[in-house]
């Protein structure tokens, strides 16, 4: 249930109230902290004030979505970094912490559009993930055969080295083909 409000230079204003309920004033509608979530996903920009004081409780507001999402089982939080995160309250580097945590995770960002455009490019044309895996075997036998015949002409025609030879591409073919039956049968399966 999010704002169906483009982006705009100042962010929706919600109240909450003694009662803990949280009101969108754009909207003129009671909304959930699921419905905060959503609008932080969608990228629209809010700021939570208590409606008796005025104080802004949008960090406090912004952290129960948080504990919310992690109570559901949607962990991006580990917790090795919960616990180095909260040594840090009090000490003498806290000061440090937002900043460096805000411009790490904004490299992320950044780097993971990057990796998302990469990502699409290099698929492109390719019908599904196990297509790439078959293909990638074809390739990978072929080049394979390749390299067994380039060793064939030091082996007499009919010699035990080439029939050796010719044995184990059998084989890698075999199993190449047995692989590939059992990838289909798990893409089936789903």
């Amino acid at each position: 249930m999010a704002t169906a409000k483009a982006k705009e230079n100042k962010p929706t204003v919600i109240k909450k109230y003694a009662n803990r309920r949280l009101y969108d004033t754009g909207r003129s509608s009671y909304v959930t902290l699921d419905d905060l979530c959503l609008m932080v996903k969608e990228g629209h920009e809010f700021v939570v004030y208590d409606a008796k004081t005025g104080e802004d409780l949008t960090r406090h507001v912004l952290t129960q979505i948080i504990v919310d999402q992690e109570g559901k089982g949607e962990n991006l939080l580990p917790t090795p970094f919960l616990r180095q995160l909260i040594s840090f309250y009090g000490d003498s580097m806290q000061s440090l912490v937002p900043n460096y945590l805000e411009h790490t995770l904004e490299t992320f960002s950044k780097n993971q559009e990057q990796f998302k455009e990469q990502f699409s490019k290099s698929f492109e044309g390719m019908m599904s993930p196990v297509n790439a895996l078959e293909e990638m075997n074809r390739k990978n036998m072929a080049m394979f055969e390749n390299a067994m015949r380039a060793w064939t002409p030091f082996a007499a025609g009919g010699s035990a080295l080439a029939k050796e030879a010719d044995k184990q591409v059998d084989m890698l073919k075999k199993n190449i083909a047995e692989m590939e039956k059992e990838i289909e049968r798990l893409t089936r399966s789903k």
